[in-house]
């Protein structure tokens, strides 16, 4: 680990479409080091490595400022297959195995070893036969250097989720001149045995002096294995240092620290926060979201609080949501004013007063193809028949009423439109999401629950959304629950905040504590769990 860097990325900057998401970053990786990398949702982390890795979206959106040298040789790495001629590989996160084909099989997947035939000499290699012997001897090959014993013959299907992901890491190892595997959230879908096998593998790798780059938001990962470490927050570098250098807090600190301003100004003399009364309760609260697990989730959110989930992507923070409304199967309660929610029942939450506005406004939150006023009614008008009238047996739609709420809502927030008619899909991203918020709103609801709800729109709009949800709580007392991955959003905001690792609630914290018991909570850990350990010690 003393010799000469096996990855140098110096200076490295990128822009999309005029957001600058890298600022000069540094990366240095010598042979034979795990070397960690760090830093929240939205740091840099993915953007780098696919710059390193030449995938297309970089390469189709301006390219890159700075320059990559592998080996000390300056290299322009323009698409994976480049990256792989250079020793450098990835393990994926998802896996990328072929369920029907042996251990063999996918470990020399697109490096077949073939064997020829009178017709391959005739018409050309495509004709030749597997060799899998040859191909059997390289997959243990590859398997013995990870310290696997397993059989190569076994299909994939069959396997448990760990051995999965060390038959993706054998593929790696068997591709010639492989120097440098980048490892993505590589723990993130193992069981805690599996995680400490992995571990054990990559020193295991290190060793063989390949060097590996360890993406992980598990900082007591990164103490346990990593030699050295870089830090990004907002894209650009914070620290590198060697790992032994920072404690966990310290990284934690790093990893979230940043001028706190507030987007809005909140005074406490006009909350109505009432301890209590308990709007929202969740009793081990379990639900099946891909990729968005809750796992027996404890927790009570009072009338008239600001509350806010949470946490990195992928840990259950959007689970929540999702499983209240009854979108995903559930397991456990949850209580809207003491009564047990059907959580089968599809509906069920805004029948007893709960609206609420998708992470996903385009996908499932609007109607795009339609007016705004249509948009905004739509909700109201399914659920409660609002905005009908009743003409003999008939129920029509009161189009005055509908107008008149309408043009209420555009005023109430600002919503920037031609009118009511003017169609949703062409409104800018911060109108469209406040159409999603006048839309919950047409609900008269009790609680509100809003994932995500400045994504994808500028600081200026961001500003307003929050105001107006702020300016809701404090007029009209509603209980506001808050999804969001933008931690500084939460912390301008929430009375309280839920920090969501792993399907599970780590802490919940009020919006001041300090950085490094956000950063330790989104790790899974906390500052008493820190200080008992040290007790014991």
């Amino acid at each position: 680990m003393d010799g000469p860097p096996i990855l140098s990325m110096k200076g490295i900057s990128k822009e999309y479409y005029g957001n600058r998401v890298l600022k000069e970053v540094d990366l240095v990786v010598r042979p034979g080091e795990i070397h960690a990398l760090v830093g929240e949702n939205g740091a840099g982390k993915s953007t780098l490595m696919n710059i390193l890795f030449g995938m297309p979206v970089i390469h189709t959106t301006g390219g890159f400022e700075g320059q990559v040298e592998i080996a000390g040789e300056k290299v322009n790495i323009m698409n994976p297959h480049q990256a792989m001629d250079h020793g450098i590989g990835m393990v994926h996160q998802e896996f990328m195995l072929i369920p029907d084909f042996t251990i063999a099989e996918n470990i020399k997947v697109g490096r077949e070893i073939g064997r020829p035939t009178i017709l391959s000499r005739l018409l050309g290699p495509s004709m030749d036969i597997l060799d899998r012997k040859a191909m059997s001897r390289d997959a243990k090959k590859a398997l013995s250097r990870i310290g696997m014993n397993i059989e190569d013959y076994v299909k994939v299907a069959g396997l448990p989720i760990g051995y999965k992901q060390f038959v993706e890491i054998a593929r790696e190892i068997d591709k010639t001149g492989i120097k440098l595997l980048v490892f993505d959230e590589p723990t993130a879908v193992l069981t805690e045995s599996e995680a400490d096998r992995l571990l054990e593998i990559m020193k295991l790798i290190a060793q063989q002096g390949i060097a590996i780059i360890f993406i992980t938001h598990r900082l007591d990962e990164v103490k346990a294995i990593a030699d050295s470490l870089t830090i990004l927050r907002d894209g650009e570098l914070v620290d590198q240092a060697r790992t032994q250098d920072l404690s966990v807090v310290e990284i934690a600190a790093k990893m979230i620290g940043r001028t706190i301003e507030r987007l809005v100004d909140v005074t406490d003399s006009c909350r109505v926060c009432d301890q209590d009364t308990l709007a929202l309760e969740l009793k081990q609260f379990s639900v099946e979201m891909p990729g968005e697990q809750v796992k027996d989730m404890d927790v009570s959110i009072y009338k008239g609080e600001i509350f806010g989930f949470g946490g990195l992507a992928g840990q259950g923070k959007i689970g929540v949501i999702n499983g209240i409304m009854g979108l995903f199967p559930t397991e456990g309660e949850v209580l809207v004013f003491d009564e047990k929610l059907q959580l089968d029942k599809l509906g069920a939450a805004l029948k007893h007063g709960v609206s609420f506005v998708s992470e996903d406004r385009r996908g499932v939150g609007l109607l795009l193809g339609e007016s705004i006023e249509r948009n905004i009614i739509f909700s109201a008008l399914q659920i409660h028949n609002r905005f009908l009238r009743r003409i003999g047996p008939f129920k029509m739609l009161n189009h005055g009423k509908a107008r008149r709420h309408t043009l209420e809502m555009i005023e109430l927030l600002d919503i920037r439109c031609t009118g009511p008619q003017q169609k949703t899909g062409s409104l800018s991203g911060g109108n469209q999401q406040k159409v999603c918020l006048a839309r919950a709103l047409s609900m008269d609801p009790k609680i509100l629950i809003v994932a995500e709800p400045t994504r994808g729109i500028d600081i200026g709009a961001k500003k307003l959304v929050l105001e107006h949800l702020v300016k809701i709580n404090e007029e009209l007392g509603m209980t506001i629950i808050i999804i969001s991955s933008e931690l500084v959003e939460l912390r301008s905001v929430c009375d309280r905040i839920a920090i969501v690792s792993e399907g599970k609630v780590a802490e919940i914290l009020p919006p001041d504590a300090s950085d490094a018991a956000f950063g330790l909570a989104m790790s899974g850990l906390s500052m008493a769990e820190l200080e008992e350990e040290g007790a014991h010690e």
